[in-house]
């Protein structure tokens, strides 16, 4: 009868195991949604990962110590980037100072310190000056600044930037897009961690598709 007993136990162990084992399953329009029509990708070698976002929201800025964290896992065929999101007249300078931070390859130093700057330090910048000031802390030339700052080049990609996020079908920040195909929100995955479980389980289905 004991032998009987501690069997069943041990069933009941392993069967728990198991279960503990399992992957979570999300599901498209509960957990995350399914972009109308896909968006073309930077590569097609690479599963790509946007993360939409903007300097002034509080709650990307929350979200930022979890994205750089969860970034560092990220292997060699993922495509990972930002888009800087322009809801108003008001986020478009950082999201020009954004892109002229990428064009002079800073944007691993300068991106959580304008987090900081907004959202810490309470500074507002209120015009191309204040951004050009801030940005010359990072090596960046106030004159060349300027130049880039109102260049065609920032201007194609602030322009495509907003095409994209538009082609996304993003009303919110922080989003993240997986693969041109799926739309990641705090409000659909049940929280900003969530966010990121439902991302590495889209990574991994578009990963196994190809």
């Amino acid at each position: 009868m004991l032998r009987k007993i501690l069997l069943g136990v041990a069933m009941m162990v392993l069967a728990a195991g198991v279960v503990a084992e399992e992957k979570p399953v999300f599901e498209a329009g509960v957990h995350y949604a399914e972009i109308s029509k896909a968006v073309p990708t930077r590569s097609a070698d690479k599963v790509e990962v946007v993360a939409v976002f903007g300097y002034l929201c509080p709650h990307c800025n929350n979200f930022e110590p979890m994205l750089q964290s969860w970034e560092k896992n990220l292997t060699d065929d993922i495509d990972y980037h930002h888009i800087p999101v322009v809801f108003s007249k008001a986020w478009a300078p950082l999201a020009r100072g954004y892109y002229v931070a990428d064009m002079k390859g800073v944007v691993k130093e300068t991106h959580q310190a304008m987090f900081d700057a907004v959202h810490m330090q309470n500074r507002r910048f209120n015009n191309e000056k204040d951004l050009a000031e801030f940005y010359a802390g990072y090596g960046i030339d106030p004159e060349e600044f300027d130049k880039l700052y109102n260049s065609f080049a920032v201007d194609t990609k602030l322009n495509q930037g907003m095409a994209k996020v538009q082609s996304y079908e993003v009303t919110g920040v922080p989003s993240m897009v997986v693969n041109g195909k799926y739309r990641v929100t705090a409000s659909m995955a049940g929280g900003s961690a969530e966010m990121l479980k439902v991302v590495n389980y889209l990574i991994e289905k578009e990963l196994n598709s190809n």
